[in-house]
């Protein structure tokens, strides 16, 4: 399984992606409410533009292009977009957790079961964003990441919110808040809650009513020796480093998947 993303390196890749798209021209951008556009004479033409009716859409398609292009060549050096990368591969292999992502959600659920539990740990891709970086990246640090330098040369991660559900079938459900960090699950708070049903759906309503119950104290205040003994719980359920390793990994591959899709269907959006 490769190393675990930073949220700095993916500001930082975005640099280097910037800087290399940008080392073909020689222009240099303005921001949006400074560019002073030139003045061209206005020619009235009775045909049909190609594009919508817009004067401006065969420029965005062809961005849009120019990025959907870059990013398929990306994708290929990689070993192309149908194949799974070597750590999602061996993660499947393992069949202990099932893969629920479904194509232009933002949210991914895993899914086992463990004697009579059923336990589901849903993250978001959106965390990606969100994120607080745990480190900055320095100005060495980006130009060596432009200019090849491993990803493993990086240390610190960006944190992924996770929602774990452990239900027993009508004896209730413990709801714990945590955050897949550096190979760790740093727990928040473990609520427990009767009905089980309540603790699962996924509806506005069970939302607005879980809203109204006590929620557990929080996980740092409890004795240290109770922590230990909830890590150790979850850890047995499969909820331990490996888990933490490949869910902010499995949420970035997520996010570029979703990102293609996107060009492909805005640049569809504006061509017709």
């Amino acid at each position: 399984m490769t190393a675990l993303r930073v949220a700095t390196r993916v500001n930082a890749l975005l640099c280097m992606r910037m800087a290399m798209r940008g080392s073909s021209s020689s222009a240099v951008r303005m921001p949006l409410g400074m560019r002073v556009p030139s003045v061209q004479p206005r020619t009235f033409v009775t045909s049909l533009r190609r594009f919508g009716q817009g004067e401006t859409d065969s420029d965005l398609c062809a961005s849009l292009q120019q990025e959907i292009t870059y990013e398929r060549e990306a994708s290929e050096a990689a070993g192309g977009a149908d194949v799974d990368p070597e750590w999602l591969s061996q993660f499947r292999s393992e069949g202990v957790w099932n893969i629920e992502d479904k194509p232009g959600s933002d949210e991914i659920a895993l899914t086992r079961s463990f004697g009579n539990e059923q336990i589901r740990v849903l993250f978001s891709i959106g965390e990606i964003d969100t994120a607080e970086p745990t480190e900055e990246l320095d100005a060495d640090e980006t130009d060596q990441m432009a200019s090849g330098g491993t990803e493993d040369e990086f240390e610190g991660s960006f944190p992924v919110r996770c929602a774990i559900n452990i239900t027993k079938a009508k004896r209730g459900s413990l709801n714990i808040d945590a955050q897949a960090q550096d190979g760790q699950f740093m727990i928040e708070n473990i609520t427990f809650y009767r009905d089980d049903a309540l603790a699962t759906e996924l509806t506005a309503d069970a939302d607005w009513a879980r809203r109204g119950l006590y929620i557990g104290p929080q996980f740092e205040t409890l004795d240290e020796n109770l922590q230990a003994q909830f890590e150790s719980f979850l850890a047995e359920r499969g909820i331990a480093t490996n888990l933490a390793l490949f869910i902010p990994n499995y949420a970035e591959y997520k996010e570029q998947r979703e990102y293609c899709g996107w060009l492909e269907g805005v640049k569809s959006f504006v061509e017709v």
